[in-house]
């Protein structure tokens, strides 16, 4: 029998786990299995559902077309921080969307919105918008395979940032504004987070306040103005050390 210790990889897949039964990989891990790692029947896996469960596998079928796991042992999963970040971050173009959603993750975010702003250039539509939210998505779910994370934090859909401050109720709640001087107070650590990151251009004198009378409170990361994608790198780092795992 496999042994956790064993360097075997992760792979997410949205399914109820049997010890003993038996599980078709979806078709992008399984042509990951199959054809760049090259595992064959009998090779370790660890699958986790994302809804905080890990099984201990092994490779029961493997062909180019179909790879089969099945479950030996169930395991609980780890890697989940006791602070619940909502991250809402502006809607950025490229690669950089990516590497928010990536980073925010390893570093435990809860949840992350996508969001419209007036200073975002990014605008997604119907078919267009539905296939940039799986593909985000689909980062989380990697990232999640990366880091050990058995739970996967939502990517919604992206909203606009009136909707998403009108849903906000967590205990402590920061949104990312250059020159404030908002110093996170000590005390008891809270449970849940919500964080506002703006585009590239910054948020607008508007939705700051709008920001602001939701009860947020401004956050300055220093003297530098942080790209978009960095923010949340540096923010969530700042969070977890202060009142997470870190």
């Amino acid at each position: 029998m496999n042994d956790l210790r064993v360097k075997a990889p992760r792979i997410h897949v949205a399914a109820d786990f049997t010890v003993g039964g038996d599980v078709v990989l979806p078709e992008g891990p399984a042509r990951h299995v199959a054809r760049v790692l090259r595992l064959v029947e009998g090779a370790p896996l660890r699958l986790f559902d994302g809804a905080g469960q890990e099984a201990r596998a092994v490779i029961a079928e493997a062909s180019r077309k179909r790879v089969v796991a099945r479950i030996e042992a169930l395991v609980p999963g780890t890697g989940e921080s006791p602070l619940a970040v909502h991250l809402g971050q502006a809607i950025s173009k490229g690669d950089r969307m990516d590497y928010a959603i990536q980073k925010a993750v390893e570093l435990g975010v809860a949840a992350i919105t996508p969001l419209y702003t007036e200073h975002g250039d990014v605008r997604l539509k119907g078919e267009r918008e539905a296939k940039k939210l799986a593909h985000w998505q689909a980062v989380a779910a990697s990232a999640c395979e990366q880091c050990g994370r058995a739970t996967l934090p939502p990517v919604h859909p992206p909203a606009g940032l009136a909707d998403w401050l009108t849903g906000r109720d967590e205990a402590l709640r920061l949104v990312l504004h250059p020159g404030s001087a908002t110093v996170l107070a000590e005390g008891e650590a809270p449970a849940t987070a919500a964080l506002l990151i703006g585009p590239e251009g910054g948020l607008s004198a508007g939705e700051v306040e709008a920001a602001l009378t939701g009860g947020f409170a401004p956050l300055s990361l220093g003297p530098r103005i942080l790209r978009t994608e960095t923010a949340p790198v540096v923010a969530l780092s700042l969070l977890q050390s202060r009142f997470g795992d870190l």
